[in-house]
């Protein structure tokens, strides 16, 4: 006979401890303890099962007789309702496993063994600050192509447009690690891009002018702020390597007597095999960087690094140290990378030097097996020499002399 509410709560322990039939295989178990559990009885591929279908009385009679329908539907449709408990429950367990953040911290750490240190934080710092706080919590599978779109539209809208296209670039990575690993069937990102304001690119603001550029040198000479900043100026004109190859090198790479500033592998543009196991990159100093660089020795070397901080800690000057420096004197159309640009320009197009030459001397060498032996031999004489003749065109510059304005583009 079917139990009733009334029935149920009249059960007293221990005289009524053991189960109480409601039908259909249905029934509640009391415990000598007093427990009240709602159970099932069922067979399914010839053996016989059990089903939990809750604590009386937080699960009361009618909400366990509409589990145990529940159960029964699913054994006419042949499924162990048992073991489909036992799936939604590790289902439920990963859900949080499988939002858009958990998924893209999964995949940014597939991915970083082989990206920089550098590269591995900006990426991570573009999700954090433009996709997270929005997208990260949601369920990966659930997210469309509309939403994805308005998250790209909060960044675009900032005027931050390279950024944008950043960041679908990573949204549309982690839905294909989503999909490799059995998670997602489809990447909604993919063409979102069609739907984004083009990205303008362009170069770094560099002068390839020649009058200009002298009066730069004039201004940078006569740059009233920091010492360390102005010698680091100096520094990115005479040798025109990379800003935080600049701003970051240590007084044992400099060798006086060579002439010879020697870029360790792990300080250059390249990739993590590159930075373990490269070459160092090798810069003759002229004697006017030499020059440069003894008079910074007695206020700097006692230390390790030739252009600290003032903010101590090890650190070094930034990049924006210089470029706020240079923008303080007006020039807002260089920056302190459109060193690079400039040598490159005028050491072609004034001094006439090989173009190979200059390519080297900023570190595009060849990546062939040999390259690096090609490198070190052959071009550094070229490179010494090269080095000497811009420093000594520097100087003619600042006084005015043998000024070759280039042909118009």
């Amino acid at each position: 006979m079917p139990l009733t509410d009334a029935q149920i709560r009249q059960l007293k322990v221990p005289q009524d401890a053991g189960k109480h039939f409601d039908g259909a295989g249905m029934y509640l178990e009391v415990t000598q303890a007093g427990s009240k559990y709602w159970r099932m009885k069922y067979r399914f591929a010839g053996k016989e099962n059990r089903l939990a279908l809750g604590v009386y009385p937080e699960v009361g009679l009618k909400a366990a007789r509409d589990a145990a329908d529940e159960a029964r539907k699913l054994l006419k449709a042949g499924t162990d309702p048992a073991q489909q408990r036992r799936i939604d429950k590790l289902t439920q367990a990963t859900a949080s496993d499988n939002t858009f953040e958990a998924i893209a911290r999964e995949w940014h750490t597939t991915k970083s063994s082989g990206w920089s240190e550098v590269h591995t934080n900006t990426v991570m710092s573009r999700m954090v600050n433009n996709l997270f706080p929005w997208i990260g919590g949601r369920p990966l599978v659930d997210l469309k192509a509309q939403e994805l779109l308005a998250t790209l539209r909060r960044i675009e809208g900032r005027g931050a447009i390279d950024t944008t296209h950043r960041a679908h670039g990573i949204m549309s990575e982690v839905f294909r690690f989503a999909i490799a690993t059995g998670r997602a069937e489809s990447n909604p990102a993919a063409d979102l891009g069609a739907g984004l304001k083009t990205a303008v690119k362009g170069h770094r603001p560099a002068i390839v002018d020649p009058t200009r550029y002298a009066a730069m040198l004039k201004d940078m000479d006569a740059y009233g702020g920091s010492y360390v900043t102005r010698a680091a100026l100096k520094i990115h004109a005479l040798t025109c390597q990379r800003p935080n190859e600049v701003t970051g090198m240590a007084w044992s790479e400099i060798d006086f007597d060579q002439a010879l500033w020697t870029i360790p592998a792990a300080r250059m543009k390249r990739t993590v095999t590159g930075k373990a196991t490269g070459k160092p990159h090798l810069v003759p100093l002229a004697q006017q960087a030499i020059d440069v660089l003894k008079d910074m020795r007695p206020l700097t070397g006692m230390g390790a690094l030739v252009f600290p901080s003032e903010r101590g800690q090890g650190r070094t000057i930034s990049e924006n140290t210089c470029r706020q420096a240079l923008r303080s004197m007006g020039y807002t159309d260089h920056v302190p990378h459109g060193f690079r640009a400039s040598i490159r320009t005028m050491a072609r197009e004034v001094l006439h030097f090989d173009k190979e030459v200059i390519e080297r001397l900023l570190s595009h060498g060849s990546t062939e097996e040999l390259g690096g032996a090609y490198d070190r031999t052959q071009y550094l004489a070229d490179r010494i020499v090269l080095m000497q003749a811009w420093a000594d065109y520097c100087d003619r510059l600042r006084t005015g002399d043998n000024v070759v304005q280039l042909r118009a583009a």
